[in-house]
């Protein structure tokens, strides 16, 4: 099972969430993009349970906060994930967001406080298997500084691309690449 975790604001039913649905639907491959809720401590709980659920046989694909996500659980459960354009700190990226944030999906908005950030502290890790991780990264990113992931994963699989978005274009081009590095042990 692949689980893909999407970032701050966002939801299972984003463009690239979708796309990875589709992509993971032509491969005859479990996917599930769930929408998490906003607050720290209930998606890692919502993901706990469902990496539980299915036996902790799964993989994560985790895009900004999502990825942030993703290494706190990859390394808990020592499983496999793709780190799209990764919040290294998200504690500290997140705190312009205080206030009223975007929720993406619908154009609401969600009271995102300063309990929130510390409860992102607490999941705070080392990347200690880095052979569990392959980085994407775009240097066009306008949110994150892509050599915070490049700091924090050296011997990690990594694309960097130059130019590109936060969102990361072009995400499929990777699709196989994903794939190999899932379901065929591709470093």
């Amino acid at each position: 099972m692949t689980i893909y975790i999407h970032g701050f604001g966002g939801s299972g039913c984003g463009v690239k969430a979708n796309l990875f649905r589709t992509y993971f639907k032509s491969i005859n491959q479990p996917f599930v993009a769930p929408s998490l809720s906003y607050v720290p401590h209930l998606a890692i709980k919502t993901l706990e349970e469902m990496i539980e659920s299915y036996g902790g046989s799964v993989n994560f694909v985790g895009s900004s906060l999502g990825g942030f996500y993703s290494i706190y659980l990859a390394q808990k459960y020592d499983l496999k994930a793709v780190l799209i354009n990764p919040s290294i700190n998200p504690d500290e990226a997140l705190r312009k967001a205080l206030g009223k944030a975007p929720n993406f999906y619908d154009n609401s908005s969600f009271e995102w406080r300063e309990a929130h950030l510390e409860m992102l502290k607490g999941y705070r890790v080392e990347a200690k298997k880095q052979e569990n991780f392959f980085v994407l990264l775009q240097k066009g990113d306008n949110l994150l500084d892509y050599k915070e992931a490049v700091n924090k994963f050296p011997f990690a699989k990594f694309v960097i691309e130059e130019g590109g978005s936060h969102s990361f274009e072009n995400i499929e081009q990777y699709f196989d690449d994903i794939k190999r590095y899932f379901f065929a042990g591709g470093r």
